[in-house]
């Protein structure tokens, strides 16, 4: 998963080199970039980043990718595989001039094997899937006919109830930047 199936972007691949040799340290490439409904300069790039600091990592990240503490997003993933519960970070990072979009997630490294078991069993799809989710892709990416609530709709019903069988759970975690919150309650301690 160090390597991808289809062929990244110069941009892209100069950007992740770039990042992994600031925050020495491997990406791992998951989803749609493995497997056949890759649509360049349209599909996201998904990756896993395994650390034993979270907070050091994420801090780096913030000064590499020029972004604000509150753009990462906590979450709780229940991996079906293994049957366990992780909890990690996630930011999207967007480069507009090359229509390029990823999305990082950041987990500790105790949870590595287990969440590279779960993303590794969706990088072969039945052929019967391959196909819906590249209609799917040419209609929303391609055509433009398909409005992204609809897509994103249908993209979680294939992956979901078709490829595992029931809903991921997968849960996020925001924490609203909320001055009067913060004033009125700063003096609780958690």
């Amino acid at each position: 998963m160090e390597t991808t199936k289809n062929e990244m972007p110069p941009y892209a691949r100069a950007f992740f080199n770039k990042l992994s040799n600031y925050l020495d340290n491997k990406f791992y490439f998951f989803g749609s970039i493995q497997r056949s409904d890759y649509f360049p300069k349209s599909s996201d790039i998904d990756t896993d980043l395994f650390t034993d600091n979270e907070s050091s990592t994420i801090l780096k990240l913030q000064n590499f990718l020029g972004v604000k503490k509150y753009e990462f997003r906590r979450f709780v993933y229940k991996l079906h595989k293994t049957n366990k519960l992780v909890r990690g970070h996630k930011v999207k990072y967007l480069d507009p001039d090359n229509h390029f979009t990823a999305e990082i997630s950041i987990y500790n490294e105790k949870d590595k094997e287990d969440v590279l078991i779960e993303h590794n069993s969706k990088m072969v799809l039945p052929f019967y899937i391959s196909c819906l989710l590249i209609i799917l892709k040419t209609l929303y990416y391609n055509v433009g006919i398909i409005p992204n609530d609809m897509y994103i709709y249908f993209k979680k019903k294939i992956m979901n109830n078709m490829v595992e069988g029931e809903d991921i759970e997968f849960v996020g975690i925001d924490i609203i930047e909320d001055q009067h919150f913060k004033k009125k309650y700063s003096y609780l301690k958690l």
